[in-house]
C-alpha cells in the first residue's frame, strides 16, 4: 500500500491532539509503515456505559477516522468486559458495574452510531471479552506483578480518593491493567484516548514492553467543552449535542455556541486541516467572512456527518426561517392533543360540559382561571420538564406563542381545532388542539 509522506500524515493526525507520547516514536512508526507498505494498528476503546453518543464522544472517533483516511487499520474496541468492572476515571466513588444485558444492548447501539464517522468496511470491531474472558487467574497474577500499589495510587482519581479516605475497590485497580492488556492482545501501534485516560494508556505501553512487544504510541485528545463553553460536554450538564438528534435541533445547538468555541469545534469535530481552519479564522478576523456564516458552515458540516448533506441544507433553511425570518420551518414537529388534556381539572373530577353553540368546553371558573393551561401544554409538547419548569420559563419571558411572548400560565382559545406555534429558546413545536 502507498502512504502519503510522513510529515503530511503527522500534520493531519496530530491536529487537535493534546499530547503525543512520543512524537519521535510515532514519526518512526510512520516511516517504517510507509517503507514496508504495512498500515499501523490504531485502537481506541469505549465501554458501552450509555446507549447514545454525543459529539464529545466523537472527538476520539474522528481521530480514528483521520488515521483511517491515511490508510491505517482502525480497531474500535468495545469494552464489554471492562464495562462490567466499571471505569473509575474521574469518579469520586466506585462505579456500579453494568449487567451483561445492558452492555450488549448499548454495544449494538454504539456499533450503529460509530459508522456515521468511520468506514464500516475498513473498521475492525473487537470486544475485549474475547481475550480478557480467557485469562486464567495465574495470568492475572502475572499481569499485576508488573505494577506496584504505589504506582496505581499515583493515578489522580485514586490518589484523591485515598487522601479523602474514600473507598477504592480492589477490582478498580485492575481496570488500567485490563485496558492495558487490550493493547497487548491487539499488538497496537497507537492507542487513542482522552486526556483523562493518560494513566491507562501508559499502562498499555508498559505491559507491551513487559510482554516483549514494541510500546504503543499514546495520542490523547482534549475533552470537548459543551454548549456553555465551560463544562465538558455531558448529558448530566445538559450542554450536549446528541448524534441522533434531529437535524434542525442539532443545527440550532451548533449555532448557539460562542464564536470562540466555534473554532474549537472546527478543530475537534471536522476533517478540515489545520491550515484550512487557520485560513477561515484569518478571513473572519479580517472581515472577509462573517462569524455567523462560518458557524453556519460548521453546523452544516456536523449535520451532514450524522444525517446527510440534504438534511443539512434543509436544517439551514429551516433555521433561517425560524430565527432570521421569524417563520415556521417546514419540518417542525406537530403534536396533536385533546383539548381536555390541557384544561384546568374540574373540582368535582367530572369533565367540563360542552357548549352546543360553540362546541367548546364550558369552564365554570372565574375569568382569571379561564383558558387552557399553557404550562401543561409546554410539558405535553416536551418544551418543559415539568409544570413548575414551564412556569419558570413563562415568568422569565422565554416562551413565545404564535408571534408574541406569553407570560401567563393560561391562554384563551376561541375555536377548535386550534393550532399554536410554541417557541422556547431554540426549540419549536406546533400544538394542534382538537375536541
Amino acid at each position: 500500500m502507498t502512504f502519503k509522506p510522513v510529515d503530511e500524515q503527522l500534520a493531519y493526525i496530530s491536529k487537535g491532539a493534546a499530547d503525543i507520547i512520543r512524537l519521535d516514536e510515532l514519526r518512526e512508526k510512520l516511516k517504517k509503515s510507509r517503507h514496508s507498505g504495512q498500515p499501523l494498528r490504531v485502537k481506541a476503546g469505549f465501554d458501552p456505559t450509555a446507549p447514545d453518543l454525543h459529539l464529545g464522544h466523537t472527538v476520539l472517533i474522528r481521530k480514528l477516522k483521520h488515521f483511517q483516511d491515511m490508510g491505517h487499520t482502525v480497531i474500535f474496541v468495545i469494552g464489554d468486559f471492562t464495562g462490567m468492572i466499571g471505569d473509575p476515571t474521574g469518579r469520586s466513588a466506585t462505579r456500579p458495574p453494568l449487567s451483561r444485558q445492558e452492555i450488549e444492548s448499548n454495544a449494538e447501539t454504539y456499533k450503529a452510531q460509530v459508522f456515521k464517522i468511520l468506514d464500516p468496511h475498513q473498521t475492525v470491531i473487537r470486544f475485549n471479552s474475547e481475550w480478557l474472558g480467557k485469562l486464567r487467574f495465574d495470568d492475572v497474577v502475572r499481569l499485576t506483578a508488573n505494577f506496584t500499589v504505589s504506582q496505581m495510587l499515583e493515578r489522580e482519581d485514586f490518589h484523591k480518593r485515598f487522601q479523602e479516605e474514600k473507598p477504592i475497590a480492589l477490582h478498580e485497580l485492575l481496570y488500567p491493567l485490563a485496558q492495558g492488556y487490550d493493547s497487548v492482545a491487539l499488538e497496537a501501534d497507537v492507542e487513542l484516548g482522552g486526556t483523562d485516560q493518560t494513566f491507562n494508556l501508559l499502562v498499555g505501553r508498559e505491559l507491551q514492553r513487559a510482554c516483549g512487544q514494541p510500546s504503543q504510541v499514546v495520542l490523547t485528545m482534549p475533552i470537548l467543552e459543551g454548549l456553555d463553553g465551560v463544562q465538558k460536554m455531558s448529558k448530566s450538564y445538559g450542554n450536549y449535542i446528541g448524534i441522533t438528534e434531529p437535524p434542525l435541533e442539532m443545527y440550532g445547538k451548533v449555532m448557539s455556541v460562542s464564536d470562540a468555541l466555534m473554532w474549537r469545534y472546527y478543530e475537534l469535530l471536522t476533517d478540515l486541516a489545520t491550515a484550512q481552519i487557520e485560513g477561515l479564522k484569518g478571513e473572519a478576523a479580517g472581515g472577509q467572512l462573517h462569524p455567523m456564516q462560518a458557524k453556519k458552515d460548521l453546523a452544516r458540516r456536523i449535520v451532514s456527518d450524522f444525517h446527510s448533506p440534504q438534511a443539512a441544507q434543509q436544517a439551514d433553511r429551516d433555521w433561517s426561517k425560524q430565527f432570521q425570518s421569524d417563520e415556521v420551518p417546514d419540518t417542525v414537529e406537530e403534536i396533536q392533543l385533546k383539548f381536555e388534556d390541557v384544561l384546568p381539572v374540574p373540582a368535582d373530577g367530572v369533565k367540563w360540559p360542552i357548549s352546543e353553540e360553540t362546541g367548546m368546553p364550558v369552564l365554570n371558573l372565574p375569568p382569571e382561571q379561564q383558558g387552557i393551561r399553557l404550562d401543561k401544554l409546554l410539558v405535553k409538547c416536551g418544551l418543559a420538564d415539568s409544570v413548575s419548569d414551564a412556569q419558570r420559563k413563562l415568568k422569565a419571558g422565554a416562551v413565545r406563542v404564535n408571534t408574541g411572548v406569553e407570560k401567563s400560565t393560561r391562554i384563551m382559545v376561541k375555536r377548535l381545532p386550534a393550532r399554536l406555534t410554541l417557541r422556547v429558546g431554540r426549540k419549536l413545536k406546533i400544538a394542534v388542539l382538537y375536541a
